[in-house]
């Protein structure tokens, strides 16, 4: 089978996986358990440290070296570091390739890369990777206004945005929203990607940590089983759509309060404990696959489409 990928690929030679495909951050559910099976089947995992809980997501960090001896990374959620505490985690650890959020990223770019670390930052308007560009990151994870869990409130597509972004920087681009098989990847990489991310399809996956209801409830779902909610104030998110939210829906306000019951959602199945972070990619899933299948039918499927438009041209 011809590889698409064997052309130059800037996210690849960053990452040093087999394929760009990269396990999102999601907090809570990515640690060694699901980010260790993405990484051996090829693609890149992930360790969340948006929960946190410093010690825990240390003690997966220590764990991945186990599971794995493939690369990994770590996501550093700049708005929620209160201190260097999780800087000097990451530093230690001895990964080579980070991702920054939510906040500022030129407070830390500058000592994660003379500590060799490659930086990827997420951004989710052009505004916002004009700014990572010139606080010097290595490249951009693009997240389109698809994907589940913390959003802009400005809805905007992840093609539109892709393009645009092109239009204006030359960095990398790692596309986020809505993608779970090698259509979305492939459409990604005709807008101007170079590698994309996954959250939804990985946390229903048969190696994420969740609960089998929220995996069932996301499986149940069609292209319209999620909401935007609070648009109007913090946190803005996308979930999947339960009587909880509905009500929140209906009310068309929240706030931080209504995220503290995650883990029981997360780990107890309760899904009205709060918010079930999920993205649109739900209308496109329909069972629980293994990391490595979900992997293996991405690239095959990807290389199959690139090949069969190479065919079409007028």
């Amino acid at each position: 089978m011809t590889n698409a990928l064997t052309h130059k690929n800037r996210v690849l030679e960053h990452l040093g996986c087999r394929y760009p495909i990269v396990q999102a951050p999601m907090g809570w559910i990515a640690r060694s358990q699901l980010a260790s099976a993405v990484s051996n089947a090829g693609g890149f995992g992930v360790i969340e440290t948006s929960s946190g809980e410093v010690e825990n997501c240390a003690a997966e960090i220590k764990k991945m070296p186990e599971l794995t001896d493939k690369p990994f990374g770590i996501n550093l959620p700049l708005l929620f570091l209160r201190d260097r505490q999780m800087i000097d985690l990451v530093i230690a650890s001895g990964v080579t390739f980070v991702t920054t959020s939510a906040g500022d990223p030129s407070k830390y770019v500058g000592v994660l890369k003379e500590a060799g670390i490659t930086v990827y930052h997420a951004v989710p308007s052009v505004a916002g990777a004009l700014k990572a560009a010139q606080a010097g990151v290595d490249g951009l994870v693009v997240e389109g206004t698809e994907g589940g869990g913390f959003k802009a409130p400005l809805e905007v597509g992840l093609h539109v945005l892709i393009q645009a972004i092109r239009n204006q920087t030359d960095l990398p681009i790692i596309a986020a929203g809505g993608i779970v098989d090698g259509i979305g990847m492939a459409s990604a990489f005709a807008a101007g990607a170079e590698g994309i991310q996954m959250g939804t399809r990985f946390v229903s996956s048969a190696e994420s940590p969740v609960h089998q209801n929220f995996k069932d409830s996301i499986i149940e779902s069609d292209e319209n089983g999620t909401w935007i909610l609070n648009k109007t104030a913090r946190p803005c998110i996308r979930a999947l759509k339960t009587d909880l939210t509905r009500e929140i829906n209906a009310a068309g306000v929240m706030d931080m309060s209504a995220l503290k019951g995650i883990k029981n959602l997360y780990f107890g199945g309760d899904m009205n404990a709060a918010p079930a972070l999920a993205g649109q990619s739900v209308g496109l899933i329909d069972t629980v696959k293994t990391a490595k299948q979900i992997i293996d039918e991405t690239i095959t499927e990807f290389n199959t489409v690139c090949a069969r438009m190479a065919t079409q041209t007028f």
